[in-house]
């Protein structure tokens, strides 16, 4: 039984004796599949602790993908048809810069829970981040992350010479900017397209997550995993508020739904981190996938694309985004990368004191009278 089972079968049974005759019922777009992390553990466990941490005032009800896909999660926000959402900034850059430029520092990746607490505390202690997002309509409330991506292919990859010319899908700008760097040729696909992409032959791969094997049966088209650490996704808005939903709620209601969003974006950063892809490893073996481990001069290569890439994460900052004062922005990043991997190595990856600590440091030093308003 994972973590995520464990807590939900726990918080089940303290969600029943919850009295809900007044709640009000949020509509929940997670925008992705049912198997994928951000439906569950994350969007499913919210909805089993909203009830619980607000006294049943709050429950949930899902909106599938069907009707709310990834990309249309901004619009659905804003038409109300979903109240809160799963939004990717990335997707929405120019409505939300200062936010998007953590996208392109997914190469200072540490460790998973790391990566989601700092974004996390980036974002509720970012002025321009805050007020972004009040004129986009919505309200930030946690982040997550995947664990470190690889390169999933149909073809082999043993040195960088093979990495050449190969068509790759990139999921934001620093994938691409490595794959241009290391003579790959990225490609902008959306991550539910890629399993297409790949069966026609259209890309010869992906930068992913390993669970994408599971997530979107990636497993059916592709014969190899290249183990090449590319840093993971974790600019997130893993519960955007619509401003307008936000304002009805009561400072204690507003408290009582980042607990909430707090625990299961911890579920979520678990899960996609770190117990997924150990579920993916053993299903591209059972399926008789491949494992490379890094060819050693792409790793070389990599490291030193690392080292040389924040100067153009600061360029692609001011001159794209149009951010000002980026290289603060960017190094205060840094220090809160540095902070969160230092405190999830004391607390030794457990799931429960790292949802602790980062509702100590982070959501408890809100006010809640006028955060998002």
């Amino acid at each position: 039984m994972n973590t995520f089972t464990k807590l939900l079968a726990a918080a089940s049974l303290v969600a029943l004796t919850v009295g809900a005759a007044e709640a009000r019922t949020l509509r929940l777009a997670s925008g992705a599949p049912p198997v994928h992390p951000a439906t569950s553990p994350l969007y499913e466990s919210f909805a089993v602790f909203l009830p619980e941490e607000t006294n049943g005032e709050l429950t949930g009800v899902m909106i599938g993908p069907e009707v709310v896909s990834i990309g249309a999660v901004k619009d659905a926000l804003q038409s109300s048809l979903a109240e809160v959402g799963n939004l990717l900034p990335l997707f929405v850059p120019a409505d939300i810069p200062n936010t998007a430029l953590t996208g392109d520092l997914a190469f200072l990746a540490t460790t998973p829970h790391a990566m989601g607490a700092a974004m996390t505390e980036y974002v509720v202690t970012c002025d321009e981040c805050q007020a972004e997002f009040k004129e986009m309509g919505g309200v930030f409330v946690g982040a997550g992350s995947s664990d470190v991506y690889v390169i999933i292919t149909t073809k082999p990859v043993n040195s960088l010479a093979d990495l050449q010319g190969l068509r790759l899908r990139s999921g934001g700008a620093p994938y691409a900017r490595w794959a241009e760097t290391l003579g790959a040729a990225p490609a902008q696909v959306p991550v539910s397209d890629q399993f297409e992409a790949m069966s026609q032959g259209v890309l010869d791969g992906t930068m992913a997550s390993i669970s994408d094997l599971i997530s979107y049966r990636l497993v059916d088209v592709a014969k190899y995993v290249i183990d090449v650490p590319l840093g993971t996704y974790h600019t997130t808005s893993n519960f955007t508020v619509a401003s307008n939903v936000w304002a009805e709620l009561t400072p204690d209601q507003r408290a009582g739904f980042a607990r909430a969003a707090n625990r299961a974006s911890a579920l979520f950063t678990e899960n996609w981190g770190y117990e997924r892809p150990g579920q993916a490893r053993q299903v591209a073996l059972d399926n008789g996938l491949e494992i490379i481990p890094g060819p050693q001069d792409i790793i070389d290569a990599t490291e030193a694309f690392r080292a040389d890439d924040i100067a153009s994460a600061v360029q692609v900052a001011e001159t794209q985004l149009g951010v000002s004062d980026a290289a603060a922005k960017i190094a205060r990043f840094q220090e809160l990368v540095d902070k969160w991997t230092t405190i999830v190595d004391e607390l030794d990856g457990d799931v429960e004191a790292i949802t602790a600590r980062v509702q100590e440091e982070i959501w408890d030093k809100v006010d809640w009278n006028t955060y998002g308003l």
